[in-house]
C-alpha cells in the first residue's frame, strides 16, 4: 500500500466552521458592480466573442446551451478547445489556469501524454469498445484492489452516480434492511433515491424537482459532523426497517465545503458496526486525489463499500466504479454464477469498463503512483491556500480559505454554509432567499476570476494538480489579487 497522502496538515474543522458561521452573518463582499460590468463588456464581449457566438447557437439545440452544469459561468460559458497540464485554452485564444480540473479527476493535470499515448495505441489496435472482455478490465480492477485495503473486489461502471445507485442496492440486499442515511448537503449523484438533502443540510427533497416524494420514504439525512444526530436516526430506524447503509463523503459534504473533524469518520464506522449498517465511502473526488489508498487510508477507516468516479478513467469517459469487501461485492456478480444462490443487484451498463476507459484509468493510476502526484498536488494546494489567506488578510476581507490537500476552498459568500431547520419552518423562506442572493454574487466572483485567467468550480472550489509548480501558483495568486483589489460591500 502507498501511504503517501496529499494532506500535510488536516484543517481544524471547528475553526473553519466558526469562520464560515461568521461569514454568513456579515454583509456580502463581492466584486464591485462597475468592475463586473467592465469585465463583461471589455473581456467577455470583446475577447471571448467566438465563445459567445457559439453558445448563442448552441442554445438553439441544447437546453441552456451547455451539456454539463460545471460548464456554466456568468455571463456565458466559455468554449474550451485545448487542455494541457495546468492550463486551458479557449477558442478565442485566451489562456487560463485550470483550477476546475474537470471537476477533480485530473490529478496529473489535463491530458498527460503518458496516458494519451496508451489510449492512442489502443485505438489504433482494437478500438474503444467491443462489448466483450478486455485484459485491462482485470488490470485496472487489480490496481484498485492493490491500492485500497478495503477493496477486495471492484466493478467498473459508467459514472459516480451509477456507482452510488449500485452501492445502495448492494447494501439493501446484503443487510435485508431498508433505510439509507446520507450526510446532509452531500452529493451522491442524481439518481432518484439519493437526490435528497443535497447542497444544503436539511434541504430534504426541496432540490429534487421531478422526483415523486414517495421515492424518499427510505432515504434520510443527518447533520454533517454530528455523530449524535446520526445515532438518533440509526436508533429510530431499528423500529422502521433498519438501516442498510450510511453514505458519506469522508472530507465533508461537497468535497469538504463543510469540513468534518479528523476523527469523525472513525465515529461513523463505529456506529455502523453497532447498528449493523454498511459504511459506504463516496470517494468520487477523494479517491486517488487524497492518496493512492484513498481518504479511507488517510483516516484509517475500512468502509464496506467504496464509490469511485472521475479519476477511475483518468478523465476519459466511463468514469465510475464500486469496490468493497467480497462478502458484499458478490451481489454485483455479472452473468450466471455457480455456487451460492443469491439475488443479484440490478446493475447494467453496456458501455461500462470499455477498453478505452480501463486503459486510460490503469495508466493514470500507475502514473499517479510512480510520480507521487497526490503529494505534489497537495503541496501546490497548500501553497495556493496560504497565499489566498495572506491576500484575505492584506485586503481585510471576511473570506475563508482552507484546503484538504489538493482540494481547496475559497468561500467569499458562504452560500452553501446555510442549513434548513424544519423545526423552525418559518425561517426557511429567509434562508432560501439568502442563499439565492449569495449564489448570484458567487457567480459574479467566478466571472471576475475567469476574466483574470482563473477557471474555478463555481467560484468557490479549486483543485490543484501535479502539473502545477511554484511559479504558476505565484502567477495565479497575482490574478486573485487583482480581483480582491476590486471587492467591496455589496449588500
Amino acid at each position: 500500500m502507498d501511504n503517501r497522502y496529499a494532506i500535510s496538515q488536516y484543517p481544524d474543522a471547528a475553526k473553519v466552521t466558526h469562520q464560515l458561521d461568521e461569514l454568513i452573518k456579515k454583509p456580502i463582499y463581492s466584486i464591485k458592480p462597475e468592475v463586473l460590468k467592465n469585465y463583461e463588456e471589455n473581456y467577455f464581449d470583446k475577447k471571448c466573442a467566438k465563445s459567445k457566438a457559439l453558445i448563442q447557437e448552441a442554445k438553439k439545440v441544447i437546453p441552456g446551451g451547455v451539456q454539463h452544469n460545471l460548464a456554466f459561468n456568468h455571463p456565458f460559458p466559455l468554449v474550451i478547445e485545448k487542455a494541457e497540464g495546468g492550463y486551458l485554452y479557449d477558442i478565442d485564444g485566451n489562456t487560463y489556469f485550470d483550477f476546475l480540473q474537470a471537476g477533480g479527476p485530473t490529478v496529473l493535470g489535463s491530458n498527460p501524454p503518458q496516458v494519451r499515448e496508451k489510449v492512442i495505441e489502443l485505438l489504433n489496435n482494437g478500438g474503444p469498445s467491443t462489448g466483450l472482455f478486455h485484459e485491462f478490465e482485470y488490470k485496472i480492477a487489480k490496481k484498485v484492489c492493490d491500492s485500497i485495503e478495503s477493496v477486495e473486489m471492484f466493478r467498473m461502471l459508467n459514472s459516480g452516480s451509477e456507482a452510488c445507485m449500485a452501492a445502495i442496492r448492494v447494501a439493501r440486499l446484503a443487510t435485508k434492511k431498508k433505510n439509507i442515511i446520507k450526510m446532509g448537503g452531500a452529493y451522491h449523484g442524481w439518481s432518484d433515491q439519493l437526490a435528497y438533502g443535497i447542497r444544503i443540510p436539511g434541504s430534504k427533497a426541496t432540490q429534487a424537482h421531478g422526483v415523486p416524494s414517495f421515492v424518499f420514504k427510505h432515504t434520510q439525512e443527518f447533520f454533517p459532523n454530528d455523530l449524535k444526530d446520526l445515532e438518533r436516526k440509526l436508533r429510530t430506524n431499528q423500529l422502521r426497517g433498519g438501516t442498510a447503509a450510511v453514505m458519506i463523503e469522508p472530507v465533508g459534504p461537497e468535497s469538504g465545503t463543510r469540513p468534518v473533524d479528523k476523527d469523525f469518520n472513525k465515529g461513523v464506522e463505529r456506529l455502523c458496526h453497532k447498528y449493523g449498517a454498511l459504511l459506504i465511502f463516496d470517494e468520487v473526488v477523494t479517491g486517488f486525489r487524497i492518496g493512492m489508498a484513498g481518504a479511507q487510508g488517510y483516516f484509517g477507516v475500512s468502509p464496506d463499500l467504496t464509490v469511485f468516479g472521475k479519476v477511475i478513467a483518468g478523465g476519459y469517459p466511463g468514469a465510475g466504479g464500486l469496490g468493497g469487501k467480497k462478502q458484499y461485492m458478490k451481489y454485483l456478480a455479472a452473468g450466471i454464477q455457480a455456487g451460492e444462490k443469491i439475488h443479484k443487484a440490478l446493475v447494467g451498463g453496456t458501455m461500462a469498463a470499455t477498453p478505452i476507459s480501463c486503459v486510460a484509468g490503469y495508466y493514470t493510476l500507475e502514473e499517479i503512483e510512480r510520480t507521487n502526484a497526490c503529494q505534489k498536488a497537495g503541496q501546490m494546494g497548500d501553497l495556493l491556500t496560504v497565499g489566498l489567506q495572506q491576500l484575505i488578510d492584506t485586503y481585510h476581507l471576511p473570506f475563508v480559505a482552507y484546503n484538504q490537500g489538493s482540494i481547496c476552498h475559497l468561500e467569499t459568500v458562504g452560500a452553501m454554509h446555510f442549513s434548513l431547520n424544519w423545526h423552525k419552518i418559518w425561517t426557511i423562506p429567509a434562508v432560501i432567499e439568502a442563499t439565492s442572493v449569495r449564489k448570484k454574487q458567487m457567480e459574479y466572483m467566478g466571472a471576475a476570476y475567469m476574466a483574470e485567467g482563473l477557471v474555478t468550480l463555481a467560484g468557490s472550489r479549486l483543485y490543484t494538480s501535479a502539473a502545477y509548480d511554484e511559479k504558476m501558483i505565484k502567477e495565479a495568486l497575482s490574478a486573485f489579487e487583482r480581483v480582491f483589489q476590486e471587492v467591496a460591500v455589496i449588500v
